[in-house]
């Protein structure tokens, strides 16, 4: 199971007055950044710089707004959208750090920050949507841009910043912008607990084993994390398992023990829902609700509405209809798959029905009986700095980047490996940081975010720092950290959205990178995820880790044959999440119901069968109600239909073709959020996407 998110952050708040004293030297973000690349000075940033930082930069951009809105002159470009455009420098320098860490590297501290600074931020950036002043201004370059002579750029910052005012409430009375602030206040805090609350459920199980006898079927090197993982919390000679995806994953594929698999199971997918403080079942129905009557407030049928008007697909009706597409062929696939698994439950002398907790470990026995592929026996081959190697190599050979380790960078955590990226000139690409290992204090899952974002200063491009986190399982005493194929392409995603953020060459820093719609953001990170299964790609980092030995002809063929193989599942229960977070969005009037009755009913409609649960459940569903998915999980399907018709042309012409590495990374990579998506896709493809390469890549062509 992968999760991928990608952190888009929107850090403002209401303005207080500091001290004097706070802006002294002691506080790294008041003073221009001495370290190599201007990375941020991670040795030197302690908690109680946080909160006085963000105050001040609040403050700053306070003032900012004040001298555009108080300017006599008339709205122009250059004094009113680039001056906004310029404004809160401090405070996105301060938050960026900030949120980061609060996601991969958080503490009790960082979160009461978090939670007290949450309602101001709202108000500060409801300050700023809804100045009526301030909006004026911004609707008179609007109102005049065709006597402008605007380039591209800056007619999309332009419709982006008016649209975003209209967006934000500009145009409500003055009543309906009081309950938007309302509104948005309580969104702020209730999204941010309802990550804290998953964070905190997922660190408090631990699933420990003192008898060897129940490690049966478990692999050597899940035995010897858990072993370590029982040293860490001082329960030497025992084994501990948790819900860490590294973690609780492979222990429901590899376990013989059903029972354990059952209590596991059902820890992972009842989190947050134990009727405790920590439980998110009316957290959800609040998010939605509040967001359904914020998009009717904005003149929207419904929070779908208003999301997806700024994506490719436009309306949640567009939406949905790829979504129900797909999904009577992947649940008839399902189903089919369920039946196999039903009869080697049989043989194995089980009569009841197919459990959720059952589907993993008798997929893996049917994959070794089926196609003779054994996951445990690839894992030798994929190891993290070999895939690692893997990636680069294919980056080097599609876009003549090379990356070179920085030792002397501070870092957040002793994990973390920072590299230099430049290209065959020897011209500097941007910075990159990675951090694979999973701990108490970073969030579940895998995700690409940034410290800087790419943008151009008196005429000199400012290189990105971006960053990758993930949750590898960590090396042990006697071997390195060894991925699942399905880790692997996780690394090879991330490392997509990563290009898409490192190669960024826009103008202006809200069009760069991965400041796109979210149903094309994940064409960048899908089509890398390509290159890893490709046997000429295998052969150049699959080595296995004692021995050197390239993956084996026929461990390829294998896995090639077996390529189709259990898509039905991992179709169904991805296509279940994103038609409840459609569900979730889609309601005209307030929900009633509570959670777990509204997600019952969700899938009830739509005929989920009693094997398969949604990937993710109301009460731990990161990604629509504390990440950036809102009405809008269904873009990674959207997104694969992208990918796979992207993705032909190298089929067809070259895995590593230079005229069409060089047409995506100028029409796709480069570009940012500068044009619409589909004519930046246009522009690359030579047409519109089509569906066929998805089917047939999941086996789905051949189902009825």
């Amino acid at each position: 199971m992968k999760i991928k998110t990608i952190l888009l952050f929107s850090a403002i708040t209401s303005a207080i007055t500091i001290n004097a004293q706070d802006k002294t030297n002691m506080n790294p973000f008041f003073e221009t950044y001495t370290t190599p690349y201007q990375v941020p000075p991670f040795h030197l940033i302690k908690n109680e710089h946080f909160k006085p930082a963000i105050l001040e930069g609040i403050k700053k951009q306070e003032a900012e707004i004040k001298a555009i809105v108080s300017n006599k002159e008339k709205p122009t470009f250059e004094n009113t959208i680039l001056a906004m455009e310029n404004s809160g420098k401090l405070l996105s320098k301060v938050s960026t750090v900030f949120y980061n860490l609060n996601s991969a590297n958080t503490n009790e501290e960082i979160q009461a920050i978090a939670k007290e600074l949450a309602p101001r931020l709202s108000a500060h950036n409801d300050n700023i949507n809804l100045n009526p002043e301030l909006f004026q201004r911004v609707k008179t370059v609007w109102d005049n841009q065709a006597n402008l002579n605007l380039n591209k750029e800056q007619s999309k910052i332009l419709e982006n910043l008016y649209k975003n005012f209209v967006r934000s409430g500009a145009n409500l009375s003055e009543e309906n912008k009081k309950r938007l602030r309302e509104i948005n206040a309580e969104m702020a805090v209730a999204t941010l607990k309802y990550g804290q609350n998953i964070l905190a459920e997922t660190n408090a199980y631990e699933l420990v084993i003192s008898d060897k006898k129940d490690l049966e079927g478990l692999p050597n090197e899940l035995i010897e994390a858990a072993s370590s993982e029982a040293k860490s919390r001082g329960k030497e000679g025992k084994w501990v398992f948790t819900l860490s995806n590294s973690s609780v994953m492979p222990f429901l594929q590899y376990s013989s023990n059903r029972k354990l698999r059952k209590e596991i199971w059902n820890a992972y997918q009842m989190r947050a829902n134990q009727n405790n403080d920590k439980d998110n079942k009316e957290l959800a129905i609040t998010i939605a609700n509040l967001r359904g009557e914020r998009a009717r407030l904005l003149g929207y049928n419904t929070h779908a509405d208003y999301v997806l008007e700024k994506s490719m697909a436009k309306n949640p009706e567009t939406a949905t209809k790829l979504l129900m597409d797909l999904w009577t062929p992947a649940l008839n696939m399902a189903k089919q798959e369920a039946d196999d698994i039903k009869k080697m439950m049989v043989k194995d002398g089980i009569k009841g029905n197919v459990e959720p907790y059952d589907w993993r470990y008798y997929a893996e026995k049917i994959r070794k009986e089926r196609f003779d592929l054994n996951e445990q026996e690839m894992k030798p081959y994929f190891s993290l700095d070999r895939t690692r190697e893997g990636i680069f190599t294919v980056c080097k050979n599609l876009y003549g980047l090379q990356f070179n380790p920085l030792k002397e960078v501070p870092t957040y955590h002793e994990d973390v490996t920072v590299w230099e990226v430049k290209d065959t000139f020897e011209n500097l690409i941007g910075i990159l940081y990675m951090d694979f290992h999973p701990r108490a204090s970073k969030r579940g899952g895998a995700w690409m975010t940034s410290y800087r974002t790419q943008k151009m200063e008196n005429g000199k491009r400012v290189v990105p720092i971006v960053s990758i986190v993930c949750n590898f399982t960590k090396p042990t005493e006697n071997a390195p950290a060894l991925l699942t194929f399905d880790e692997v392409s996780t690394f090879f995603h991330e490392f997509g959205h990563a290009l898409h953020g490192l190669l960024s060459n826009v103008t202006y820093e809200s069009l760069a990178g991965t400041n796109v719609p979210r149903d094309f953001v994940e064409l960048p990170s899908q089509i890398m995820e390509n290159w890893a299964a490709e046997p000429e790609v295998l052969k150049m980092y699959a080595k296995h880790y004692k021995t050197g030995e390239v993956i084996p002809d026929a461990m390829i063929e294998k896995m090639q044959k077996a390529g189709t193989f259990d898509q039905g599942f991992a179709t169904t229960e991805y296509l279940a999440a994103a038609l409840l977070d459609m569900d979730y969005h889609t309601q005209k009037i307030m929900i009633k119901v509570d959670s777990e009755t509204f997600e019952n009913e969700s899938m009830k409609k739509i005929g989920l069968t009693n094997e398969i649960i949604p990937r993710y459940r109301s009460t731990y569903f990161n990604h629509i109600f504390a990440g950036g998915y809102s009405a809008g999980y269904y873009s990674y399907i959207w997104s694969g239909v992208l990918d796979t018709d992207a993705f032909e042309v190298f089929k067809l012409n070259g895995l590593f073709n230079q005229d069409y590495a060089k047409s995506f990374r100028t029409n796709i990579l480069e570009k940012g959020g500068t044009e619409e998506p589909m004519v930046l896709y246009k522009n690359f493809r030579g047409d519109a996407p089509s569906v066929k390469p998805l089917l047939r890549k999941r086996g789905l062509d051949q189902v009825k």
